[in-house]
C-alpha cells in the first residue's frame, strides 16, 4: 500500500468527499490526489494534494497522472439524474467523454486499477422491478442512466480486450449528512432530513408511496473499498455489481422521523423527478455481491434514521450549515 498513489475525480461531490477521507486513513492523506473542475483555491479539510480537472480534457489529466505517478483512479465526476435532464448534451459530455478519458489515459499510463460508479439508473422502465436481478433487461430513459450503462460496457470493453483492471458497484441512492444534495432524483432522502430539523416541514417531488433503493453511505464506502481491495479472482462482473440496503418511500420514511420529530409535516407534489423514479427499481438483488466478495449493508432504516438525525444535529451548529436555519 506504500507505493500506491490515488486519483479521486470529482473529490468535492457526495462520495468524493467521504471516499477521500476513508482513502486518506487506508493509503495516507499524501497518497490521495483529490480533483474537481471547481477553482484551484478551493479549500480541503484535509492535507490532500488538489488538481484543478476537467476529466473532459484528457491531456491534462494524462499530465496530472504523470505527475503524481498514479497508480490507481477512483472515477467520481459526473452530473447527477435529475441537473442531467436540464442539459443533457453537456452530461453526456462530461459524463461519457470524461469516462472514456478515464479509460484510454489509463490504459496508456499502465494504471492498475480504475473505479467506475455505476448508479440504479442504469436500469430502465422494462427492468423487473421488484427484487431486480443482477442481469435483467437495460434500457435506461435518462441521459445519466444511459451514460452510467454506458461506462459499464465500456468498462467491461477495457478489462476483457486490454486487462484494465476496471471495477464498478450499481449505488442506490446514497445518504450522508457531510454533504448537501446534488442534484439526484434520490436527493429528497437526503433534504428531508435538514427540513425535518430546520423548518419541521418537507415538500416532496415524489409520490408518498414511490420505492427506491437506498443506502447510507457509511455502507457505500465500506463497499467501494471492499470490492476495491478484493483479490481479481473473486471479481466475476466487470460490468457493474448491483449493491442494496434497504428500499423504503417516502411516507416510510417520514414516519420513521416523526419517532424522532413528532410535529415534523410532509406534503407531496411531484415534478419531473417522479417519471424519472418510475423508470428505476425499487428493490435490488444483490446476491452476486454478497456471494463473490462477501458484500453485507450495515444499516437499516431505522438506524440510519437515528444516526443521521444525531450527526446533522451537530453539523446544523457549524457556520458552515447555518443558512439552513435562516
Amino acid at each position: 500500500m506504500a507505493t500506491e498513489k490515488i486519483l479521486i475525480t470529482g473529490a468535492f461531490g457526495q462520495l468524493g468527499s467521504e471516499l477521500s477521507v476513508a482513502l486518506g486513513e487506508i493509503y495516507g492523506n499524501d497518497k490521495i490526489i483529490i480533483s474537481d473542475i471547481r477553482a484551484e483555491n478551493d479549500p480541503t479539510e484535509n492535507d490532500f494534494t488538489y488538481e484543478s480537472l476537467d476529466v473532459q480534457d484528457a491531456f491534462r489529466l494524462g499530465e496530472i497522472i504523470k505527475k503524481h505517478q498514479i497508480t490507481q483512479i477512483y472515477h467520481l465526476a459526473a452530473i447527477l439524474s435529475a441537473n442531467a435532464e436540464k442539459n443533457p448534451l453537456l452530461a453526456w459530455n462530461i459524463n461519457m467523454q470524461g469516462t472514456l478519458n478515464v479509460f484510454r489515459v489509463a490504459l496508456d499510463q499502465q494504471i492498475q486499477k480504475v473505479y467506475f460508479p455505476s448508479s440504479i439508473a442504469a436500469f430502465g422502465p422494462d427492468t423487473p422491478a421488484q427484487n431486480t436481478p443482477q442481469h435483467s433487461p437495460m434500457n435506461p430513459n435518462t441521459v445519466y442512466g444511459i451514460s452510467k450503462l454506458s461506462g459499464e460496457l465500456w468498462g467491461n470493453y477495457y478489462f476483457e480486450r486490454y486487462g484494465l483492471d476496471v471495477r464498478s458497484l450499481r449505488y442506490p441512492g446514497i445518504i450522508s449528512y457531510k454533504t448537501l444534495p446534488g442534484g439526484g432524483t434520490t436527493d429528497y432522502a437526503v433534504d428531508i432530513f435538514h427540513q425535518a430539523l430546520t423548518q419541521k416541514s418537507y415538500t416532496c417531488f415524489l409520490q408518498k408511496d414511490t420505492y427506491l433503493p437506498m443506502m447510507y453511505m457509511p455502507d457505500a464506502i465500506r463497499a467501494t473499498l471492499e470490492l476495491m481491495h478484493a483479490e481479481a479472482s473473486t471479481i466475476k462482473i466487470r460490468t457493474g455489481y448491483n449493491l442494496a440496503a434497504m428500499s423504503f418511500s417516502p411516507e416510510e420514511i417520514y414516519k420513521e422521523i416523526c419517532k424522532h420529530i413528532p410535529e415534523f409535516q410532509i406534503t407531496y407534489h411531484p415534478d419531473f423527478r417522479q417519471k424519472i423514479a418510475d423508470s428505476w427499481p425499487q428493490s435490488i438483488d444483490d446476491s452476486q455481491a454478497r456471494g463473490d466478495w462477501g458484500w453485507f449493508p450495515a444499516y437499516t432504516l431505522p438506524s440510519m434514521v437515528e444516526d443521521m438525525l444525531i450527526h446533522l444535529r451537530e453539523r446544523l451548529q457549524t457556520p458552515a450549515y447555518s443558512y439552513l436555519t435562516a
